[in-house]
């Protein structure tokens, strides 16, 4: 049976009880992303970077710009979450953010950089929150679920690492 390129991690599994280590372990997931992501498009030429993960998939470059703009976005709803009782955030139509010419044209330095900064501010609120932070929570409004922020730390650890392994599995299919 073929490997499903979607997932080369599986899907995000949310575990039944998060325990502290299991946070500590998703913060610096989040922490390290942006060193990570920078080691696996290390060297690639730009008709690689142009060169879909899959079929039907975007390309590393425009994976690598979608990281920047879903955790540029991630952050925000957690500041808002921290600071407001239960807001609804803004969804956005990543599909369409991804095919905006930053996304399919930019030099991936400009996403790098801003992952870079990014992701020190966000580990370093992610380190600072006390339990009843971590149970503060904010509704998204296309599915209507209430989500709590603990979840989320380990829904966009899963995500880096998601993403990050569209680009190294690929390397790894072509030898790159």
């Amino acid at each position: 049976m073929d490997k499903d390129l979607r997932y080369p991690i599986g899907p995000f599994v949310v575990p039944d009880m998060i325990t502290e280590e299991q946070l500590l372990a998703w913060i610096h997931d989040i922490a390290e992303l942006p060193s990570q992501l920078r080691q696996a498009v290390e060297g690639l030429n730009e008709q690689q970077l142009n060169t879909p993960y899959r079929e039907g998939g975007w390309t590393i470059r425009q994976v690598v710009h979608h990281l920047a703009d879903s955790h540029m976005n991630s952050y925000i709803r957690f500041k808002l979450a921290l600071t407001e009782d239960t807001p609804t955030i803004k969804p956005y139509d990543e599909g369409r953010w991804a095919e905006m010419p930053d996304a399919r044209e930019l030099p991936l330095e400009p996403s790098l950089q801003l992952l870079e900064g990014l992701h020190e501010r966000w580990a370093t609120v992610l380190r600072s929150l006390g339990e009843d932070q971590l149970h503060r929570t904010f509704i998204h409004p296309e599915s209507g679920q209430t989500i709590r922020l603990e979840r989320n730390i380990g829904i966009y650890a899963w995500h880096g690492k998601h993403h990050t392994a569209h680009i190294t599995s690929l390397r790894e299919r072509n030898a790159w």
